[in-house]
This record gives structure tokens, sequence and C-alpha cells, in this order.
């Protein structure tokens, strides 16, 4: 099993904490997003997308984070990471597809550089538009968690939702964001980066930081 990967990306990010939670052998391949490394006609050839994360798995080339999630949900059901009623089940994605499908895709790499190289905005302007949609993303989810934690997302077990929103926390970090009101999505954060498996899937961590 080999993960194309990048220390820095939200998805890949996701995927090594998955596979870390599911104690999965794996070797990561990194490739530098910022030198254009995507691009090149090898990795195309992978994913024509020019996208990470990508796993390959006995010939098989996946991609996608969340269609890879679930695909090692389905095939590595030890640690599972849904819960076995599905409603529960449905409320855990709901809260991973708020991440990965209303935050994340406004603030990658390749929207924050067309807002700066083709759409001409400045630095402040760039981190004004990322702190937005984090803030509208982290409101809503913030108070449904006020329902829903334990020690997670969902309760006292690991699930989908911890495994997209320690990524995007890191993320919000880095940008700056303000974070002083959402006291359950710290505390779920804290947590989470004292374990291991999130602890050892952290960006600085990785063999490319």
């Amino acid at each position: 099993m080999r993960l194309h990967t990048y220390f820095r990306s939200t998805a890949a990010y996701r995927i090594r904490i998955a596979l870390n939670l599911k104690a999965i052998d794996c070797d990561l391949v990194p490739l530098n997003l910022f030198k254009g490394e995507q691009k090149h006609i090898e990795f195309l050839n992978l994913n024509p997308d020019g996208l990470i994360p990508v796993l390959e798995h006995d010939g098989n080339v996946l991609t996608q984070s969340m269609a890879i999630l679930e695909y090692l949900e389905e095939e590595y059901p030890n640690m599972p990471l849904l819960p076995q009623v599905a409603t529960e089940r449905a409320f855990v994605r709901a809260l991973a597809q708020t991440i990965v499908s209303d935050i994340h895709p406004l603030n990658n790499l390749r929207v924050q550089k067309y807002l700066v190289d083709q759409m001409e905005v400045d630095e402040s302007k760039k981190l004004e538009w990322y702190r937005h949609w984090v803030k509208q993303g982290f409101d809503g989810l913030e108070k449904r968690l006020e329902k829903s934690s334990g020690v997670f997302c969902h309760g006292d077990s690991v699930t989908l939702a911890d495994v997209c929103l320690i990524p995007q926390v890191y993320n919000a970090h880095r940008f700056e964001c303000p974070m002083d009101t959402y006291t359950n999505i710290n505390r779920i954060n804290q947590h989470c980066l004292e374990l291991n498996p999130f602890a050892d899937a952290a960006p600085h961590t990785q063999p490319d930081a």
C-alpha cells in the first residue's frame, strides 16, 4: 500500500490518521505541491485531477479522501470509525462532510493560489477569505458538538468526524483563525493530539516536513 501525500495537505492528513488508527502499514510517497510535483506526468497518470491524496492498493488507484476513508473502513473493519446505528453513522458523516465539503474546498491551496494569482487578491484579503469560511463552518459545528460530543465528536469513540476535524483545526491555527469561542472543538482537538495515531500523523512529524 502506498499513499501519495504532502505533509501540510489537510486531505492527506486525514488518511494518515485513519491508517494509524487502523494500524495499517503504508509507504508514504511525498509530493511537493508548492513545487508543482502534482502536475508531473507520472502523477497525472495516477490521478488526472492532479490532487492528493492518492492511495495505491492491490493494483487499484483510489482518490478523494472521503472515498479512501470509506474504503479503509470497509476493508479494515478493525477499529471502526463509523457507529453501528444508521442514524448515528449519518450524523458522523454529516459532521465530516461539513468539514470536507463546506470548509476545506474553499480554503485549499489551489483556491488560495487562484485568489492571489488570478484575482490579484492581496495577502490580507486572502486571509479574510480563509477565516470567513472557517468561521462559517466552525460556528455550526460547535453548536452540534454541544449535544453530541464526549471526549470525541460523537461520544467517547473516535470516528471519521474526528479524523476530519483535527486536520482542519491544524489549518485554522496555521492561518491564525480566531479559535477562542470553540470550546468543544478545542477540547476534542487537544484530546486527539494526545493520542499516538493522531500525533504521529501530524504535519511536523512527516518525512517531507
